[in-house]
């Protein structure tokens, strides 16, 4: 059985193979267009697919963290024949189709399309987790130094599981119809291997689910760190502008030049008032040590 392997949907020998095994033009349309999800469908004669294996790279923002990446990889499989759009610089991709190459049976390309479907959803166990140590990792600092840029890598990191839920989503839903099509290039000695797959997907958005629950939790544990360190500033400024409040009144009625004021005639008057001042302020002291408000 040949086995078509093309780094481009916009290579000009896909449309040669497009008419020579009859390929649906809405099925060429879908391997050239950027943003397609991940799908399966099945024409009279063959199967299309497409999947989106994931890679982590180096995030441009934080060249100390790693984002997943997703390139499609288009799949034409008939009955005698097998056509692969993938991009030959992905290292995910690679694996898939090697695998496929290594442990498949031209014979059957219901079994080359499962090997590399089963290829794809194994590399994103790693991926998961990656975003459990970092998830982890947010978790400890987030108690220790609740800062905006701790903020700002949460919602960053719900938004890559957005992502990646999307995709997975996609991908169990492209397995079912898999195992569901009567007219599927998986015949009934793989559909059980299919089902298996079903099961990791479904294992994977389990996943993924709790993932976003904590990611969840550490915003709320952050919003409260951050709250209680407002509280905690409104307090010292409470209390010290409290403090100061015996001296400003004294100090202000003094200001006035009121006539008939205590000690206004005695030689010693700014050492009254001054002891006063201390005597009040002492006596705030020990009213708010008292009730424990510092």
């Amino acid at each position: 059985m040949p086995w078509y392997q093309l780094d481009n949907a916009n290579d000009p020998r896909l449309d040669e193979l497009a008419k020579q095994y009859n390929l649906h033009p809405l099925h060429i349309e879908d391997a050239r267009s950027e943003g397609e999800g991940v799908k399966a469908d099945t024409a009279a004669h063959y199967t299309f697919a497409v999947f989106k294996p994931v890679r982590l790279e180096p995030d441009p923002d934080e060249p100390s963290e790693s984002r997943p990446v997703f390139t499609p990889l288009d799949i034409f499989a008939g009955k005698d024949f097998l056509i692969t759009i993938a991009d030959p610089n992905c290292a995910s991709t690679n694996q898939a189709l090697d695998r496929a190459r290594r442990d498949g049976d031209d014979a059957h390309p219901g079994k080359l399309l499962y090997l590399i479907l089963d290829t794809i959803v194994d590399l994103y166990f790693p991926a998961i987790d990656y975003f459990d140590d970092r998830i982890d990792e947010l978790e400890d600092t987030v108690l220790s130094n609740p800062t905006p840029e701790i903020l700002q890598r949460v919602f960053a990191l719900k938004r890559e599981l957005i992502d990646l839920r999307r995709v997975l989503v996609n991908t169990r839903d492209a397995s079912l119809h898999l195992q569901r099509d009567p007219n599927s290039i998986i015949d009934a000695e793989y559909q059980p291997y299919i089902r298996d797959i079903y099961d990791h997907v479904a294992r994977l958005l389990d996943s993924i689910e709790t993932q976003r629950d904590l990611l969840n939790n550490t915003l709320d544990i952050y919003l409260s760190s951050v709250a209680n360190r407002t509280n905690e500033v409104m307090k010292v400024l409470t209390v010290l502008g409290t403090i100061a409040l015996p001296a400003i009144a004294i100090s202000g009625i003094y200001g006035m030049n009121l006539k008939g004021l205590p000690f206004e005639e005695s030689a010693h008057g700014a050492t009254y008032v001054a002891v006063l001042t201390i005597l009040c302020t002492g006596l705030l002291l020990y009213l708010l040590r008292k009730r424990n408000w510092f």
